[in-house]
């Protein structure tokens, strides 16, 4: 139980994922009710109309969203194929052709562990590898176990997990290659680094006992 299965390589929305859906049509005025309104937004209050930028949806806890006019749909699951074509056929009815732009502002990953920069990443494009992803990290340090890095991966409410032997060239060709938004890639250390840091302790605790019993022993000297 909690094992990651491998998933497909397209990215599937999910709740709380954040998009902007853009429609286009010859003739723009019949496309226009299809689309949000812009807002303004600037820091500076004085040229905040300066700055247009487009609303977003935001795929709530049922995997539903809002859309105008063809009111609530249900898109939590779907690929961006899926739903640009469920969208083109059910505007269709009342433009011609209609152009779809989907995309998911909100698709980020986190690596953390032994790596040499952990943190979460923002990823522009939609499609990023495993290793693109740990490249974005700066690569693990030579402390990090490249043949069992975890992958975390929440999947219909529930946290999922596989591991990944970088070594391997079936790494490569597995779907689990390609990441999902919100994925957690973590690097354990290997052996020398668990060694070394337990080594490290124990001095420390061997360095505090000996100096105690150095002042209990001055003590005793001076007396």
């Amino acid at each position: 139980d909690g094992y990651l299965d491998s998933t497909p390589e397209q990215l599937i929305y999910k709740p709380d994922d954040i998009l902007t859906i853009n429609v286009s049509a010859a003739d723009p005025v019949v496309a226009q009710p299809f689309n949000l309104a812009m807002v303004s937004v600037s820091d500076d209050l004085v040229n905040a109309s300066n700055n247009q930028r487009m609303q977003t949806y935001l795929v709530d806890h049922n995997g539903n969203i809002e859309f105008p006019v063809l009111g609530t749909l249900h898109i939590a699951g779907m690929t961006r194929i899926e739903l640009t074509n469920m969208l083109k056929e059910k505007i269709s009815e009342y433009a011609k052709d209609p152009i779809i732009n989907i995309r998911l502002v909100n698709f980020t990953i986190t690596v953390i562990g032994e790596v040499a920069d952990p943190g979460t990443f923002t990823v522009q494009d939609e499609r990023i590898t495993l290793l693109e992803a740990l490249g974005l990290a700066n690569d693990l340090t030579i402390f990090g176990k490249r043949k069992n890095v975890l992958l975390i991966r929440e999947v219909d409410g529930r946290k999922r997990f596989a591991k990944i032997d970088l070594t391997s060239v079936s790494a490569v060709s597995s779907p689990l290659y390609y990441l999902q938004q919100n994925d957690v890639i973590v690097v354990e250390p290997n052996n020398a680094k668990v060694r070394s840091s337990s080594y490290n302790q124990n001095n420390a605790v061997l360095i505090s006992a000996i100096g105690t019993l150095t002042t209990i022993v001055a003590v005793f000297l001076i007396k």
